[in-house]
């Protein structure tokens, strides 16, 4: 009777542990996608080929072009960070710009406008400034955990500059949609490096956003939606 009191016991817990362990799986596989802002590509695709196919400036295009290989960047550096350190924020946030440099892909398909990435490997770039750029981050970040957190900052920080001083020249509904869900995205990313410095008792001083700007980011709630 003993025994088989122990047996239920132990049969309760485990389904108990399992329903718990599985339920935790489901919504932290949720919460990271939100988290870091990874799109929901299906969707955004759909999105994007709905909209109407407007004329496109030579800004516009200009504009993608450069989009498309910045958010490489950002992923081929987080890629080569993780490669270093194996920690997980990298890992994640790069799985999200893959997300973002595949909606510029969309976009630049729809408009019949030459992919600058190509088959490129990572670390490499048409764009010799960003060639430079991407030498440069990954160097800062070999030095250590601390100035890999710095690095992703800096690149979050880039990105929401000239994804704010681009909105202002496009007038495009799909490239409206992607640049105002690029920015949701890397403002999550800027969150999670600013809490990582924060962590080790380090903050970030921003180089393109204003102060104000940074301030109103980090102190408020990750964003939803993607």
């Amino acid at each position: 009777m003993r025994n088989s009191r122990m047996r239920v016991a132990f049969v309760t817990v485990f389904t108990f542990i399992s329903f718990f362990t599985f339920s935790c799986s489901k919504t932290d596989s949720l919460s990271i996608a939100d988290q870091y802002g990874q799109f929901n590509s299906i969707y955004l695709n759909s999105q994007i080929a709905t909209l109407p196919m407007q004329t496109i400036s030579d800004d516009e295009a200009k504009s993608l072009i450069h989009m498309r290989e910045e958010e490489k960047l950002a992923r081929d550096v987080y890629i080569t960070m993780f490669n270093k350190y194996g920690l997980m924020i990298f890992d994640n946030i790069s799985r999200s710009e893959q997300t973002h440099t595949d909606a510029i892909l969309q976009l630049l398909t729809k408009y019949n406008i030459n992919d600058p990435v190509g088959v490129n490997a990572i670390g490499v770039f048409t764009d010799p400034g960003l060639q430079a750029l991407y030498t440069n981050l990954v160097n800062a970040g070999n030095v250590s955990i601390l100035e890999a957190y710095k690095v992703g900052a800096t690149i979050e920080d880039l990105d929401l500059y000239d994804l704010k001083v681009d909105l202002l020249k496009v007038d495009n509904q799909d490239i409206i949609l992607v640049y105002q869900m690029l920015s949701k995205g890397s403002r999550n990313h800027m969150r999670n490096y600013f809490s990582s410095l924060k962590s080790l008792g380090f903050t970030y001083v921003p180089q393109f956003i204003t102060q104000s700007d940074l301030d109103a980011i980090v102190n408020s709630a990750m964003e939803r939606g993607f």
